[in-house]
């Protein structure tokens, strides 16, 4: 089976070094190439064209976010984890915005950067939990404190579970979101089903007693 190609762009040496050793471990991964330089970077991914660029956000000489539609237009195929050292939301959704496919932070736990490759890979869009997390203590007015509860929600779930708070009906929450009736639904069912509960009164009772101070 062909193995995923990796191409690292990271201006920390050690962390490239970190993640080199964690690649030469697994099966699945190569590394083709690692730089910390912006040139360098473009260059390397219009002539490798990886299946995943690791892309720091912070360079020396310019803005990972400058990179993302340089390597969209030399490497289309190449797939763009984000990484930072912020873990705000703002960043995730600018980076996605752009064409990143994921976006992990530099506390993101090594394990965690192998689940977004592979992800990313399967064609799911990966973001960190850390950055769920924050999401979700945003939206809800207050920082989390069980993240175990929500590890497994997409970024659109945290959306609903605001508005199901508010009160809002299924129709009126595809309307707020632009989306169909159908794929509220959707997702409605798949939040009761990662949280083990059984319908919506038993969400909203979670919503308004748990931990998470919905």
């Amino acid at each position: 089976m062909k193995k995923i190609s990796v191409i690292i762009v990271e201006d920390h040496k050690m962390i490239r070094e970190m993640w080199e050793n964690m690649f030469a471990g697994n099966n699945e991964i190569e590394l083709i190439g690692q730089t910390g330089e912006f040139d360098e970077a473009i260059e390397m991914i219009k002539t490798r064209r990886p299946d995943i660029v690791l892309l720091d956000i912070n360079l020396p000489v310019a803005s990972g976010m400058d990179a993302v539609p340089l390597i969209r237009q030399f490497a289309p195929s190449s797939k763009i984890i984000a990484v930072s050292m912020h873990n705000q939301p703002a960043y995730a959704k600018k980076m996605l915005k752009l064409g990143a496919k994921g976006y992990v932070t530099k506390s993101s736990s090594l394990q965690e950067i192998l689940d977004a490759v592979g992800e990313v890979m399967k064609g799911n869009t990966y973001v960190c939990l850390e950055i769920k997390n924050t999401l979700l203590g945003q939206l809800l007015g207050d920082e989390p404190s069980g993240g175990s509860v929500i590890k497994n929600l997409s970024l659109r779930e945290i959306e609903i579970i605001k508005l199901i708070k508010k009160g809002l009906s299924s129709k009126e929450i595809a309307t707020s979101l632009s989306i169909a009736i159908r794929t509220v639904e959707v997702h409605r069912y798949n939040i009761l089903k990662k949280l083990s509960l059984k319908n919506t009164a038993s969400l909203i009772s979670f919503i308004n007693d748990s931990d998470l101070n919905f």
